[in-house]
Order: C-alpha cells, then sequence, then structure tokens
C-alpha cells in the first residue's frame, strides 16, 4: 500500500469485477451440457481468468480504494448524558454501502436508445450491402417471434412486412433499452476500462452465447444469420452505449438507514449529529 488512510478518508476493499466473471464462467459451463460444447469452453476459459484475476486482488498486495468521509464536527462534552447518539453513514468511518455513487438509470435509457440507433445503422448497412435490402435484418429479427418469418425464402425475407416492421421495431427498441440500463446498473463494478468490457469483451460474449443456444433452438434461423455482422453491431451498440453513460454525472446511492435505526432501538454508539425521527 503506497498511501497511507487519512482524517478525510478510509481505506476499503476496491470493487472489482472478477467474481461476476467467474460465476458467469461457472454458469456457462453447465449451460454448455445442454446447448453445445463450446458454451462449456468459454465458460471454463471464464471461470479460470476471473479465478485469476480475483486472486491477484489480494495477492501479492491488497487492491484498496480510498472513500471520502464528511469531517466531523467537534462534540462538546457532555456529563449527564442518557440519550444514545447514533453513527451515521460516513461519519467516524462508520461503514456505508459501496458504490458510494453509480450512474442514473436514466443514462442508461439514454445510452440503450443511441445505442440501439448505431446498432441500427449498422444492420442497415448489411441489409443494402450484402441482402440489397433494408428489410432483410428487421424481418429476420422479427422471425424470433414470427414462426413464418422463421420459416420463410430470401425473397420474402426481403420484401417489407408491416407486422413485421412493427414486431422487430418493437423488440430491438425494449432489448436495447434494458440492456441500456443493465450496463447503467453494473458500469460501477466493473475495471476502469468500462469501454473495453461493455464495447468488446460484453458483445463477444453475448454473440457467442447467442450462437450456441440458436444452434439448438432454432438452426434454420441460426444458419441464415451473418454473425460478423451481428458482432459489429454489437460491438457498435456497446461503445456506443458505454460512451453515453459514463459521461453523464454521478448520483449518490441511498444509504438506508439499517432496521434497528429505523426502529428506534436503544443501541451504543457515537456520532456528531442528533437522531432523526423515521
Amino acid at each position: 500500500m503506497t498511501e497511507s488512510t487519512g482524517a478525510d478518508r478510509i481505506a476499503l476493499p476496491a470493487p472489482t469485477v472478477w467474481p461476476m466473471v467467474v460465476a458467469l464462467g461457472v454458469t456457462l459451463g453447465f449451460a454448455g451440457l445442454v446447448t453445445h460444447v463450446a458454451v462449456s469452453l468459454v465458460g471454463v476459459a471464464l471461470a479460470l481468468v476471473g479465478g485469476v484475476g480475483w486472486w491477484r486482488c489480494v495477492l501479492p498486495e491488497e487492491q484498496v480504494e480510498y472513500v471520502p468521509v464528511l469531517p466531523v464536527a467537534a462534540v462538546r462534552p457532555v456529563t449527564s448524558a442518557r440519550g444514545v447518539e447514533r453513527m451515521w453513514f460516513g461519519e467516524e468511518r462508520h461503514r456505508a454501502r459501496l458504490p458510494v455513487e453509480v450512474q442514473p438509470l436514466s443514462a442508461g435509457v439514454r445510452g440503450g436508445l443511441v445505442g440501439g440507433c448505431a446498432m441500427a445503422v449498422c444492420a442497415a448497412i448489411y441489409g443494402i450491402v450484402v441482402q440489397h435490402s433494408v428489410w432483410y435484418p428487421l424481418n429476420l429479427l422479427a422471425a424470433m417471434a414470427m414462426p413464418r418469418m422463421a420459416d420463410a425464402d430470401v425473397t420474402t425475407l426481403r420484401a417489407f412486412d408491416g407486422l413485421a416492421f412493427v414486431v422487430g421495431l418493437i423488440a430491438h427498441g425494449v432489448t436495447s433499452v434494458l440492456v441500456g440500463t443493465l450496463y447503467a446498473a453494473i458500469l460501477p463494478l466493473l475495471p476502469r476500462r468500462h469501454l473495453l468490457w461493455g464495447g468488446l469483451l460484453g458483445p463477444l460474449l453475448w454473440t457467442g452465447f447467442l450462437w450456441a443456444i440458436m444452434g439448438v433452438i432454432n438452426p434454420a434461423l441460426n444458419a441464415r444469420i451473418a454473425w460478423g455482422w451481428f458482432v459489429a453491431s454489437q460491438i457498435a451498440f456497446g461503445l456506443t452505449a458505454g460512451y453515453i453513460i459514463a459521461r453523464a454525472a454521478p448520483v449518490a446511492t441511498a444509504q438506508t438507514r439499517p432496521f434497528i435505526a429505523r426502529a428506534g432501538v436503544e443501541a451504543t454508539g457515537r456520532g456528531g449529529r442528533e437522531d432523526v425521527q423515521s
């Protein structure tokens, strides 16, 4: 540890994404037993990489993060105090919920919408350049919920279909917003290189998992998806959404008072403020 703690900050274990990577790897390892052996191989690799990364968080030197604490006003001594003073979050190095600040979920919604537009542009370029139809990618997306589109020929997929247009547009918009919101929620848990994780590694893992699942659920539809273009569109979404979310002003997390404080139970403690009625 090269820095020492002071009166205005406290050293806490640094946030890390490796436990989540290990959990994802174990999950994919077992999911491959009922899907595809490639999923198990990816899961084992993730679990090993995550385990090594998790180990290096504490050895040979523990990684810490310095969290600022509010200065505590001087407390005048009381000789005959009978009341109980409770500690507040962040005072006297009292425990606080980490992370202290997170990205707002509204930024995730905005990032998901903008990222969805970037993904749609890549899909449209693929449709025009390769399939000579801007409707082909949207009809292929709608085919996941419309069996008749999944069994349709190339000519039908290249033509405009009103129902497929509505279904594909709704599916793309809802999925983009949900993924953007999820990205905003887990952003504080990721390492410093947010765009690397969300813009490159995340899309690659998601595409590999979707490829294995689609090969079992709908092999005919799986054969029609251009996975190279799919990866490019996913990376475009991750980079765009990650940029929007990372630039948003973080908000403080709600430091929920424990049940014993909300219930008004008398307990020993020290603090510089008077208790507030729940």
